[in-house]
């Protein structure tokens, strides 16, 4: 189990780093949060998949271990907020046509 955890481990930052590097402008949220995200999900997922399997299929609990990291640490990217990918109808006001005698709709008592 030790040799395992140390896998997991590794696998957790490689995926954070994998994430930091391929997308940096995705991941706003800081470095450290996401490798902390990916190596704890990989920690946490790897030792459930290890318990879960009964220990028997060491590879197996790895590549859940994996996926389990990459989909986590996919959470927190934000593509939206990428330099440059900010859509045009966001934060802008809404503009209602002008219609005459609008103004009188409304009595004042």
């Amino acid at each position: 189990m030790l040799v395992e955890t140390f896998a997991f481990a590794l696998v957790g930052v490689v995926v954070g780093a994998a994430a930091l590097l391929s997308w940096p402008a995705y991941f706003r949220a800081g470095r450290p949060l996401t490798l902390g995200t990916a190596l704890g999900s990989a920690l946490l997922t790897g030792v459930i998949a290890h318990f879960t399997l009964d220990g028997r299929y060491p590879a197996a609990s790895i590549a859940v271990s994996a996926l389990a990291s990459a989909l986590l640490t996919s959470v927190l990217a934000r593509p939206d907020l990428a330099a440059g990918r900010a859509p045009a109808h966001r934060h802008r006001p809404q503009q209602r046509p002008h219609r005459a005698g609008a103004h009188r709709r409304h009595r004042h008592a």
